[in-house]
């Protein structure tokens, strides 16, 4: 493959990675515009991040089978179509219950490209280039929460909440025509592949009976779970509550991000001289430590904007060290079905992670504590499952390269 060709295709499955990322960030500094506009309050705006979240999960789910079973293109043409035509339905949503509608829509076809993007890796590329392609891939991912809330928080104030829609579509339009015309056909369909819904249960059923895959994929299925809650919330927080402007609140959600994505590198190096296990055992208790003290300091009304700030970023970075570790060890025990699981598992993560985005909305009374709450209960229940688990676990099969570097991004 020619040296500029070979980079062209990574430019593109890179923008790929980082469509739902900034589906998701850049429209958060908008939430009081939106709840202006749609004479609604911010809580209510914030399901239709809850809803985003499940079409993700659900839509991981579909496209696993659809893009073996049809090829890459034409799955990735009718997701980024749908993406196009409800990125324009958003901004022009009259009503917050069109726009919630529009949201689930939108996040299904949007995820159809990260998840087309890993599987065009392993078409496209040699087996020994996949690292560092993967490791590019997750560097222009780690970006997006930094780039997509700030950039969101000047065009909202510029040109007006709906304008990022705009963006999100024209996005979509030109991913499609880099599809279309960028990237080659590297992956024959497979006509053979079922896609009836008892061979694809059954399949994933199997994964779901690995104690090491149930363990560490619902572990850390529910400890990421409270940086779905803080996302949820952080414009109430941070804009309606500590009063800061939507510009602000863009820098502030990046600066939090680089203590996610720093842990996270900083999980190789640490991974020399300790095992996956003992980091997420440690992770965790961490981040039950740090949410129960923000709790805490939250209910009796002791904290401020610079303590928020402090206690977020340190609970992002046990997050950035627990995260790849448990994606690691989930996925360890599986090689015929590493694609079903990989599916399960970010179905699980995103799943859980609408489930928590909706509670906090639910429990929304105007202050930080449902949001800390929530996070200091899916912590809990995240370190009670590893217990529990992990007695279940006869065989542990150890991930050789320990190489799962992929926090989600928001």
């Amino acid at each position: 493959m020619a040296q500029r060709r070979h980079a062209s295709i990574i430019l593109i499955l890179g923008a790929m990675t980082a469509l739902s990322p900034f589906s998701i960030d850049m429209y958060l500094p908008g939430f009081p515009a939106i709840a202006r506009d749609l004479h609604t309050t911010v809580p209510q705006v914030a399901l239709s991040l809850s809803t985003f979240f499940i079409g993700i999960s659900a839509g991981q789910l579909l496209y696993g089978p659809l893009l073996d079973r049809f090829g890459r293109k034409k799955p990735l043409y009718a997701g980024l179509s749908l993406f196009i035509f409800t990125s324009i339905g958003c901004m022009t949503a009259q009503t917050i219950e069109w726009l919630i509608a529009l949201r689930f829509l939108q996040a299904i076809g949007s995820c159809v490209a990260g998840v087309a993007a890993v599987a065009m890796v392993r078409d496209l590329f040699p087996v020994e280039e996949n690292a560092r392609v993967f490791a590019l891939l997750m560097l222009v991912l780690g970006l997006s929460p930094l780039l997509a809330p700030t950039l969101g928080g000047y065009v909202t104030a510029a040109f007006g909440w709906q304008s990022v829609f705009i963006i999100l579509a024209v996005m979509g339009a030109l991913l499609l025509l880099a599809t279309r015309y960028g990237l080659p056909d590297g992956y024959q369909p497979d006509t053979s592949l079922s896609l009836k819904p008892r061979p694809i249960l059954a399949n994933f059923l199997a994964v779901l009976r690995e104690p090491q895959f149930s363990t560490y994929a619902f572990a850390g299925g529910m400890s990421f779970a409270g940086l779905f809650a803080y996302v949820a919330d952080s414009p109430l927080v941070f804009m309606d509550i500590f009063k800061v402007s939507g510009q602000v609140y863009g820098w502030i959600f990046a600066g939090l991000s680089v203590g996610l994505i720093g842990a996270s590198q900083l999980n190789s190096s640490l991974l020399r001289h300790y095992r996956s296990e003992q980091l997420v055992f440690a992770a965790l208790c961490c981040q039950v430590t740090i949410t129960l003290i923000f709790l805490l300091l939250t209910s009796l009304g002791w904290i401020g904007l610079t303590g928020t700030l402090v206690l977020l970023f340190a609970f992002l970075a046990c997050l950035g060290i627990s995260n790849p570790n448990n994606g690691a060890l989930s996925l360890a025990p599986f090689t015929k079905n590493a694609g079903s699981a990989s599916a399960l598992m970010g179905a699980t993560q995103m799943g859980l992670g609408a489930l928590a985005s909706f509670c906090v909305s639910l429990l929304n009374n105007h202050t930080a504590v449902p949001m800390v709450s929530i996070m200091a209960s899916t912590s809990l229940l995240a370190l009670l499952i590893l217990l529990v688990g992990r007695n279940r676990i006869k065989n542990k099969v150890a991930d050789p390269a320990e190489s799962v570097q992929n926090p989600v991004a928001l």
